[in-house]
């Protein structure tokens, strides 16, 4: 954040902000770059005439992120296969914690900017209507339809039947064992019927392009895996909660760094999202051992 001596506000309310950038953006290079820019705001504003910091700084955040969106839907526009955001870790810190999950990322990306705002700061973020009205520039009434219409297409995207961390990590245990030794058997019994497979490529890396879309087709697409598998073993990372999903990091054949996160209800394994784009990956590429 520049050469100049640390701001301690800013400091303290930076993870919030980036946070809040990323659930609006769903990239974390572009929320740093949209907090790097707040951040140079904040320093050039009058801070005496400024009464709440935090809400000045999610104005800031919330509109420059609104401009950003505008180039990001063309960029989506022309993307090659299914896009998902870039995974994240949760945060240990209770208060930068929140419940939305890939599944209700990819839901929010199918709302209008303004929707996707209003929801956000709302009904996540917990800011009354008023400062949602000044962060968006729209009426207060305006911003709680907004928000009213987001939680009405979105319901369907929340958990239904949350999983606990530890239970949800075994089940990512048990799925990264089976699929990778070629279990089949295993596997199956962990999988719904309604079982989908996301991948993300981004036209960089072998991907599947299109979703893979019930049990039969998710059982083969794994038989031809584990033959891959079998000659170019996975190397675990690490097991961790992905965007609110139990999951966990590889490295697969030809050095590709994976992602793979799985969305559970009752003790199955309902959706699998792996990213593999290495444009998305760079901030966890860089923290993995030799």
């Amino acid at each position: 954040m520049s050469d100049a001596p640390p701001d301690p506000i800013f400091s303290e309310l930076r993870p919030r902000l980036v946070r809040l950038a990323y659930r609006m953006l769903g990239s974390v290079a572009d929320a740093e770059d949209i907090v790097q820019n707040a951040w140079l705001r904040w320093r050039g504003s009058d801070h005496a005439a400024v009464r709440e910091p935090a809400a000045f700084l999610r104005t800031i955040v919330t509109r420059l992120c609104l401009n950003e969106l505008k180039s990001a839907r063309r960029r989506r526009e022309s993307y090659v296969g299914s896009w998902l955001p870039e995974p994240i870790f949760d945060p240990e810190e209770d208060d930068a914690a929140d419940d939305i999950t890939m599944p209700l990322m990819l839901a929010l990306e199918r709302l209008s900017p303004l929707e996707r705002a209003a929801f956000l700061l709302h009904d996540v973020f917990g800011m009354d209507f008023d400062e949602v009205s000044s962060a968006i520039g729209r009426e207060a009434a305006t911003c709680r339809k907004l928000a009213s219409r987001a939680r009405a297409h979105i319901t369907e995207a929340r958990p239904r039947f949350a999983v606990g961390r530890e239970q949800g990590l075994k089940l990512a245990t048990a799925f990264f064992m089976a699929s990778r030794t070629g279990d089949m058997a295993s596997l199956r019994a962990l999988l719904s019927e309604d079982i989908v497979v996301y991948a993300d490529g981004g036209g960089k890396v072998p991907t599947s392009q299109r979703p893979h879309i019930g049990l039969s087709a998710v059982m083969l697409l794994h038989e031809q895996l584990a033959r891959i598998f079998r000659a170019q073993p996975s190397r675990l990372i690490h097991y961790a909660v992905i965007d609110g999903l139990p999951g966990f990091v590889t490295i697969e054949g030809g050095n590709v760094v994976q992602t793979t996160a799985l969305q559970i209800e009752q003790d199955k394994v309902v959706a699998i999202y792996c990213t593999r784009n290495p444009d998305k990956l760079q901030h966890i590429i860089g923290t993995i051992p030799d």
